[in-house]
């Protein structure tokens, strides 16, 4: 399976609820702080809710 980086790039502040748990979820919260998660369709979805605030890289 493949792995995508994830990099959170702009501020959860001022940002809706479910936006913010989102990216708790996916083990961001801080600038600048990446993860790798596998390339499953749960994880796509929650990366489409937020794409805003993030960098994605294959």
């Amino acid at each position: 399976m493949a792995t995508i980086k994830i990099t959170q790039i702009k501020s959860a502040i001022n940002r809706p609820k479910r936006q913010k748990l989102t990216l708790q979820a996916l083990g961001l919260g801080k600038l600048n702080r990446t993860v790798e998660h596998n390339d499953t369709p749960q994880i796509l979805g929650m990366i489409n809710k937020v794409q805003h605030l993030l960098r994605i890289e294959k």
